[in-house]
């Protein structure tokens, strides 16, 4: 593995906040949702030769996996020049567009897509430079089908042919992550089976879940956080994306209901309206928040580099370290995700290599696969972080049991999690509009401008901005 840094430190608004993804003890991330800034920017020495593979990601988190690789793998045969270029202000997308559209022996050969702007690279503007893994030599139906890899997964990193073009190794699919002891408080039992019927799991519903935000209301206790932590919920589950099949600004009626779900969370207290990365969201995890809350919505990195990180201690009894679980929620849903991909237009001599890499980290169930590694924390030796993996079958064979959910093994509720989730209602511009969307509902929710003025000052952001016009 060769590196050059060739850029100084950027500044991280949300540094710690944001790390997504780092497993078995890496230091490396990968982003998720509207999560978009990392601390750091990074350039690599310049490629070329059959010899070296050029890998480019906005994070260390592949590299990482490609360096221990290596490091386990002798005969590999080949090095790696790594590009690391942070998705701060929005700069890895061009520099990795423009080096794959300049080819040459510097172009990348691996790179990774993020959720938030995956599908450009899988069926959108840039989706002409991936190689399909099928002409990768790898057996991907078989491969998907033993590997168990969520239906999710494979649409977003399927092409408009139908062919598969990037896979990932992080399970992302959703869960409700809730503090224990004020759900003995409360409703009398912190069982996970119990609270998700409580909160109306599998009914593709939040009639039960608003019942019981008005239970918790009258304890002062806010069912979440704020809006954000209901967000992902709610985008996942509508039926259709931002764009028509005309190109046009399309609002679903699921996602114009956030609105009045924003709104309802701070006319009826069931939240403290916070703002998802801000420090008062963070003091929620603490137990230190206005008032107590009860849970939050996310997949599994939520738990390992949000939750764990911002509870206030690092061993039971300390902050809210051990006071919480995790159910089947009440709407499927997955929140990030790294896809890894390969350039169509790599020296055939690289191909049989690039497919080695690959498929030890998105379809490899094996115990020496990256996959097995990061679900059991020994990527680095024991004592990692366990991580949801892109591998059912994996994690059906792991261990996911952890001390901060109190010995719960999180693989019972991810697994199933992953099979709910919808992977089709996507479009290439989903990081802007959303944060668009997002800005105008926690207007409208504070009362300062109207249900109207917000959408129509959504659709004229949209248009100004993205040059695409509503239906």
């Amino acid at each position: 593995m060769r590196k050059r840094v060739i850029a100084a430190l950027m500044a991280g608004v949300m540094a710690t906040a944001l790390l997504v993804g780092c497993g078995g003890g890496s230091s490396a991330s990968s982003s998720g949702g509207d999560a978009a800034a990392q601390d750091t920017q990074q350039a690599a020495s310049s490629g070329g030769g059959s010899n070296v593979i050029n890998l480019w990601s906005f994070t260390e988190e592949v590299p990482g996996m490609v360096e221990k690789y290596i490091e386990t793998h002798p005969d590999f045969g080949y090095t790696v020049n790594t590009t690391v270029i942070a998705t701060t202000e929005g700069a890895y997308q061009p520099a990795l567009d423009q080096a794959l559209q300049a080819g040459g022996a510097e172009q990348p050969d691996m790179y990774c897509a993020e959720a938030a702007f995956v599908l450009k690279y899988t069926k959108g503007d840039m989706s002409s430079y991936a190689m399909p893994y099928k002409d990768l030599g790898i057996d991907i139906d078989k491969a998907i089908a033993d590997a168990k890899i969520a239906q999710y997964a494979v649409d977003i990193g399927t092409n408009a042919d139908g062919d598969v073009d990037g896979l990932g190794y992080q399970a992302t699919g959703g869960a409700f992550i809730y503090r224990r002891s004020i759900a003995k408080d409360v409703f009398g039992t912190d069982d996970p089976a119990q609270i998700a019927e409580i909160l109306g799991a599998g009914t593709n519903s939040w009639d039960k879940f608003w019942e019981a935000a008005a239970k918790l209301a009258e304890n002062n206790v806010a069912i979440v956080s704020g809006d954000g932590d209901v967000w992902h919920a709610v985008e996942n589950s509508s039926e259709t994306g931002w764009i028509n099949a005309d190109g046009q600004l399309h609002i679903d009626p699921k996602r114009e209901a956030f609105l009045d779900i924003s709104k309802n969370l701070i006319d009826n207290k069931w939240s403290n309206a916070t703002q998802d990365w801000q420090d008062a969201w963070f003091a929620d995890m603490k137990g230190q928040g206005e008032k107590p809350v009860f849970g939050f919505f996310g997949p599994a990195w939520l738990i390992n580099y949000t939750l764990a990180p911002n509870c206030g201690g690092s061993a039971p009894g300390e902050g809210t370290y051990g006071d919480w679980a995790v159910c089947a929620p009440p709407i499927g849903f997955f929140w990030g995700g790294t896809w890894v991909m390969a350039n169509k237009n790599m020296d055939p001599e690289k191909v049989a290599a690039v497919s080695e890499l690959i498929n030890w980290i998105t379809l490899d169930t094996t115990e020496d696969g990256l996959q097995y590694k990061w679900a059991n924390g020994t990527l680095n030796g024991e004592g990692g972080t366990k991580d949801a993996v892109a591998s059912g079958t994996v994690m059906e064979k792991s261990d996911g049991s952890l001390d901060f959910l109190a010995g719960q093994n999180m693989f019972d509720v991810f697994v199933p999690a992953n099979d709910y989730a919808n992977g089709k209602n996507l479009t290439q511009f989903d990081e802007n509009i959303n944060l668009y969307w997002r800005d105008q509902a926690r207007m409208y929710s504070v009362g300062e401008k109207s249900r109207d003025d917000a959408i129509n000052t959504f659709k004229q952001t949209v248009n100004d901005n993205l040059g695409i016009s509503a239906e």
